[in-house]
């Protein structure tokens, strides 16, 4: 706690600059020098990258970012600036393993390494999905019950007791209570009482992540969000956070969204800001883990071919420089339901586990509906762990995620998008399994996949 106070007294005593500067005089102009200078690019038709110097060259652009930028205060208009030397101590204290859950239920996440021996893990459930609350436990079920799921997350709970839940409202104090209530009644009923958590995902300010810093909520082998703002910005909402957590002792993971196409702009640029953002997130979010989700500025998904190309890039970029604990978020265009939803998280579980990421997921239908299930967390961990057993080489992960993307790619096309249906449509709510109709996709796309060579 004590080093953290340096970093209020920066807020307030570093350099003034206006939010509209930062963005375009600072983000946008740096990631463009730093592309032309490190001579980045990207190609459609190498998704997965197999080029370690472009790689390399990557985490170097977003190093060099790290230390000329620092990070935007957006509550005080100053610039938190740090030196190279912070930013590497930062590095030398990030977590190389982390032990969440208890007792027989515990896991262990790691820092993955290239050619990583032992599989990745994973979490299952909607993050931040609206999920109504007469199903909300129900659904968590249909995740945390796939034996293959090591630590549970969650939707959000946007109504509670049919009233809509508004950002600082009292009310987000009881959705995101009543959502960890829930979480640990669904890990009951599965027998995984001590299975470790991603939780308060019902907190969208920082009233109710603060009110749920209790073993009855959340415990201290739990973990919860600590939002790095786009791009490269905190404000004192989410640094409060941190010091709830520094001094309760959650497990912090930073959420940095980077948008694809945005600031940072092409594919090679937005990897620098994802590089440099998870450098700083070391020190302003006191990050044990990070997660990977950068976002398409048009499409969302994280199975559009640039954000897979982003992925790629910056879990190798870390894996090869500086391992740290990251874990990729799986947001498909398609929702339950539709057979376009697996072969979107298919192609992330793929390349997530191929270039050293865990994995989470699935946040169906660019997690904006409740169209979720257990379903897709259980093909996520299945295609991973087929692709970790079978070793594939980068090459053919990518082969493999250029005989995926036409198969899903007109989604992306679709004015209506591809949302498929809600939870309670596709799970039977008294038995919690599928449904005839999306069991029997998942066998057909299942099987399709066995005879093209993948050893499910």
């Amino acid at each position: 706690m004590q080093d953290f106070f340096e970093i209020f007294d920066r807020a307030v005593s570093g350099n003034y600059i206006s939010e509209e500067d930062w963005d375009i005089q600072k983000v946008a102009a740096t990631a463009r020098r730093l592309v032309k200078k490190y001579h980045l690019e990207w190609d459609p038709r190498q998704i997965v990258v197999d080029d370690s110097q472009l790689v390399d060259a990557v985490y170097q652009a977003g190093f060099e970012m790290a230390v000329e930028l620092g990070v935007y205060c957006r509550s005080t208009e100053r610039i938190i600036n740090f030196s190279q030397d912070e930013i590497e101590a930062a590095l030398n204290k990030t977590p190389q393993t982390l032990v969440m859950g208890e007792g027989k239920d515990q896991r262990t996440l790691y820092a993955r390494h290239m050619d990583e021996e032992r599989p990745p893990l994973f979490f299952g459930g909607s993050p931040g999905s609206p999920i109504p609350e007469r199903y909300f436990l129900e659904n968590v079920i249909s995740y945390v019950q796939e034996p293959s799921i090591d630590l549970a997350t969650c939707g959000t709970l946007t109504a509670v007791n049919g009233r809509i839940v508004r950002t600082g409202h009292p009310l987000e104090v009881v959705a995101t209570r009543r959502e960890l209530l829930l979480m640990h009644k669904a890990l009951e009923r599965v027998n995984r009482p001590g299975m470790g958590m991603l939780g308060a995902q019902s907190s969208v300010s920082e009233l109710g992540d603060l009110s749920v810093a209790s073993p009855t909520y959340l415990r201290t082998c739990d973990s919860h969000l600590v939002p790095m703002l786009n791009e490269l910005k905190v404000d004192f909402r989410n640094l409060a956070r941190v010091v709830n957590s520094l001094g309760y002792g959650m497990i912090n993971a930073s959420l940095p969204c980077v948008i694809m196409g945005g600031l940072g702009g092409a594919p090679p640029g937005s990897a620098v800001v994802n590089v440099a953002s998870f450098l700083l997130a070391n020190l302003v979010c006191q990050a044990d883990y990070h997660i990977l989700h950068p976002i398409h500025i048009r499409q969302v998904a994280t199975s559009a071919p640039e954000v897979l190309w982003v992925i790629s890039v910056v879990g190798q970029a870390f894996a090869r420089n500086a391992p740290s604990i990251i874990v990729a978020d799986i947001y498909p265009k398609s929702g339950a339901g539709t057979i376009e939803l697996l072969y979107e998280t298919a192609a992330n579980a793929i390349v997530n586990t191929m270039t050293g990421s865990h994995l989470e997921g699935c946040g169906s239908a660019d997690g904006k509906l409740p169209n979720c299930s257990g379903l897709e967390a259980r093909w996520m961990a299945e295609v991973a762990l087929a692709s970790h057993q079978m070793k594939m080489s980068l090459r053919q992960a990518n082969d493999w995620v250029l005989k995926l993307l036409p198969l899903y790619e007109k989604v992306f096309s679709s004015p209506e998008g591809n949302p498929g249906s809600p939870f309670d449509q596709v799970y039977d709510l008294d038995t919690l399994k599928p449904m005839d109709s999306w069991q029997k996709i998942y066998e057909t796309v299942k099987e399709q996949l066995r005879l093209e060579g993948m050893n499910l």
